[in-house]
């Protein structure tokens, strides 16, 4: 009796290496979108404290001050719902394909 045996580079005789099924996309890192909004609504509170011209009774800094929480925290919510955004839309496009673990031959740390 003969039996057919397949041979993969890199696995040890009679070990089987494992398949698996994965999902492939490019998906936004959310920390850097919410900086972003935030340093906009930092720029766009300096614009309106200093740029537009206020009420004297008021200092431009306490001024400057809460327009800088005010518009840095929409900045930051804005720029979570934009990574929000693009993150669905790569799940959209995102790609399965099956992956192969190969056991670690311990013969080929020697030749390195």
């Amino acid at each position: 009796m003969v039996s057919e045996h397949s041979h993969i580079v890199g696995a040890s005789e009679g070990s089987n290496p494992e398949r698996r099924g994965i999902t492939v996309r490019r998906a936004p890192k959310f920390v850097p979108f919410m900086v972003l909004g935030g340093v906009l609504g930092i720029i766009v509170a300096a614009i309106v404290a200093y740029g537009i011209p206020g009420d004297t009774s008021f200092d431009t800094g306490a001024v400057f001050g809460f327009f800088l929480v005010s518009f840095a925290a929409a900045g930051v919510l804005l720029g979570s719902m934009a990574a929000l955004v693009l993150d669905k839309i790569s799940l959209k496009r995102s790609e399965r394909a099956v992956v192969e673990s190969v056991p670690h031959a311990p013969e080929d740390d020697d030749e390195a």
